[in-house]
């Protein structure tokens, strides 16, 4: 299987956020990725849901939804009527973890644990084979730009392991300093997507930097 490719369109440029939706529609690229910040949990505020409505409009990929937020268990239902087809939580803002993906997968959504640089692996240990995809995070969230953590990589296959020995079916998604050259590291240390906004969206031209990183294979 390919690497599944999801643009993150906190990089993209809303003044012609429209314009950038439709590239990644005719692009490569298998989902869109959406950060959803509070200003609380991270330092930083970005869009809610009347923006994720509009992209939901004309988004031809599903919506691949993070929530960088304090109690995000308020909001499931919300992002469900916005049109999330996959949404992530931060394993610590969420009290009652396991309650919060049963109510995330009840709403007919794909369920995701994302894990901030601090937070071992082996926190998800009993609650693996309740998750769809857990997002590692490789910078520290609410920025976007940031530097690569290398320690990341280890983190990943620590995770892949866990994932293999209890027969889960979890993908590993991977989000912050995706380039190329970290992307291909990150496949071959077993991530199964890859997140990308400055990288694709700074970039000359968007729809082939998607290309170049979905062409990317574990070596």
């Amino acid at each position: 299987m390919s690497v599944i490719v999801s643009p993150s369109l906190l990089s993209a440029d809303f003044l012609n956020l429209g314009k950038d939706v439709e590239m990644v529609n005719k692009s490569a690229a298998d989902w869109f990725h959406l950060d959803i910040m509070d200003g609380v949990f991270v330092p930083n505020i970005s869009y809610g849901l009347p923006i994720v409505e509009q992209i939901k409009k004309i988004a031809c990929k599903p919506l691949d939804v993070h929530l960088m937020i304090v109690q995000p268990e308020r909001y499931i239902e919300a992002f469900r009527q916005a049109g999330a087809d996959i949404l992530t939580v931060h394993l610590e803002a969420s009290t009652h973890l396991h309650r919060t993906l049963q109510q995330i997968k009840s709403c007919g959504m794909k369920a995701g644990v994302a894990l901030n640089p601090h937070t071992p692996v082996h926190s998800l240990e009993d609650i693996i084979q309740d998750i769809d995809v857990v997002l590692i995070m490789s910078v520290n969230p609410g920025f976007g730009g940031q530097s690569f953590i290398p320690h990341s990589l280890e983190k990943i296959r620590k995770l892949k392991k866990l994932i293999q020995a209890t027969q889960s079916k979890t993908l590993i998604e991977v989000d912050g300093g995706v380039n190329t050259q970290t992307g291909q590291e990150l496949i071959n240390a077993g991530a199964d997507a890859l997140v990308a906004g400055s990288f694709v969206f700074k970039s000359p031209h968007p729809a082939d930097t998607i290309r170049m990183l979905k062409e990317l294979k574990t070596e």
